[in-house]
């Protein structure tokens, strides 16, 4: 079905920047950029995919089947999304806040031009029917210039508003508490969304900023006509490698320090926190039950537990949890079981998204769902959309979303400062564009 090309390039660096300016002559794009960050599982530096031959866009409703008949039909790539609230298509669940940005619930395409990036080496797969296009787009795409952009933004200031006031957002982590220490849920992620209406901003732009100042292994820039996302995920959601699955949550956050020696107390700190460890551990339970629906039996294994990763803006515990998938189980099987993630959701999985849905003030959508690709053989990888600014060109509408885990040990005042920790990067970039 496609055409293969591979090409040295001198600068990898600058043909990222090249192949990002010249994709935006189109309406479908995903970027997905591992930031070089020495991560066991990463396949490829880079991906782009722009150019739509097919696609699917639809609501919850039979989502995941409406997906799977997509996928077995083209037999190729696809990228694109699935939003949080497609909880509603795997249990018997509603979204009822309100929706500000109007993402699809679900969507992905087939791009005719797809670019893998590993090291100095860029492969090209078209199509067939767009094949002769590809020296020539390569070439374009060495030549073009990087041209500054001035800093003035001809939109004005954006002017972040909170969607709930500390106080008020102290009263609802009360409110999971009160459901915790009775006994409906062990843990759940509280999360309060950020936003700025009647405001504008150069997408790509922002994008290169907020990646620049936090460089994760899970970055993504995705365009859907007027609906953006920028993202600086540190999470990986899920992968495919084969009959192999790897999930890796996130659970346990702390600031990093410019000096070095306060650096690695705070690296201690978190490693020894036994709020933060039991949060980890508890998400690691919820994943591996999630696994076990569609692995050979005695199978699923905690391949690192708790271990602290160093990111630009944060430190993070991450668990590895893999498994060997039933020779008998679609791929979509395996989303459709663990989705949503454990580290965006609680334990049980199922009270503990009733209650965020009843806390929370903003229909989630796309942030704390995944982006992410399948190949041809049915494999694939998908993040989780955190650390992640949405905008929709159309109604002017900026926003980002925070959470953290509420446990037992939660203090809501740590809580919030957690909260805004982890806003910190997207606010600047917002704020200084």
């Amino acid at each position: 079905m496609r055409s293969i090309k591979k090409y040295t390039v001198k600068n990898p660096s600058e043909i990222k920047l090249h192949l990002q300016d010249w994709a935006q002559q189109f309406d479908e794009v995903i970027w997905l950029d591992s930031n070089n960050y020495a991560q066991k599982y990463t396949n490829y530096d880079a991906v782009l995919a722009v150019d739509a031959f097919t696609s699917i866009k639809t609501d919850y409703y039979d989502a995941f089947n409406k997906l799977e008949e997509y996928q077995k039909q083209t037999e190729d790539w696809i990228f694109g999304y699935l939003s949080y609230d497609l909880k509603n298509d795997v249990e018997n669940l509603a979204s009822e806040n309100d929706d500000h940005l109007d993402f699809p619930d679900l969507y992905f395409f087939q791009p005719k031009r797809l670019f893998f990036l590993k090291g100095k080496t860029i492969e090209m797969h078209y199509l067939k029917m767009i094949d002769d296009e590809i020296e020539d787009d390569f070439t374009t795409i060495k030549k073009m210039l990087s041209i500054k952009k001035d800093n003035t933004n001809s939109c004005g200031k954006v002017k972040i508003s909170l969607r709930l006031t500390k106080d008020t957002y102290k009263e609802k982590v009360n409110k999971m508490l009160t459901h915790i220490h009775r006994g409906d849920i062990y843990e759940a992620n509280f999360c309060q969304e950020f936003f700025a209406e009647n405001s504008c901003i150069d997408p790509l732009q922002t994008y290169h900023h907020l990646n620049n100042i936090s460089r994760p292994p899970f970055a993504t820039y995705l365009k859907m006509d007027h609906l953006f996302l920028l993202s600086a995920s540190p999470e990986r959601y899920l992968k495919k490698e084969g009959i192999k699955i790897i999930t890796q949550p996130i659970k346990g956050t702390a600031k990093r320090a410019s000096d070095a020696v306060y650096d690695k107390k705070l690296v201690d700190e978190l490693k020894n926190d036994p709020k933060e460890r039991s949060e980890n551990i508890m998400i690691v339970d919820l994943v591996r039950n999630d696994l076990s629906k569609t692995a050979v039996k005695g199978s699923v294994t905690v391949e690192e537990l708790c271990k602290v990763y160093s990111f630009d803006q944060v430190h993070q515990m991450i668990s590895t949890v893999i498994s060997q998938v039933d020779i008998n189980r679609s791929p979509i099987d395996v989303l459709k079981t663990t989705f949503p993630m454990g580290s965006m959701t609680g334990a049980p999985k199922i009270s503990a998204m009733k209650i965020i849905e009843n806390l929370e003030e903003s229909k989630r959508g796309l942030y704390s769902g995944t982006v992410g690709y399948f190949t041809p053989e049915g494999d694939f990888d998908f993040n989780v959309v955190i650390r992640s600014i949405l905008y929709n060109d159309k109604k002017q509408y900026i926003s980002y979303t925070v959470g953290g885990a509420i446990t037992a040990k939660s203090d809501p005042d740590k809580e919030y400062e957690e909260c805004l920790l982890k806003a910190k990067a997207m606010r600047e970039v917002l704020e200084e564009m």
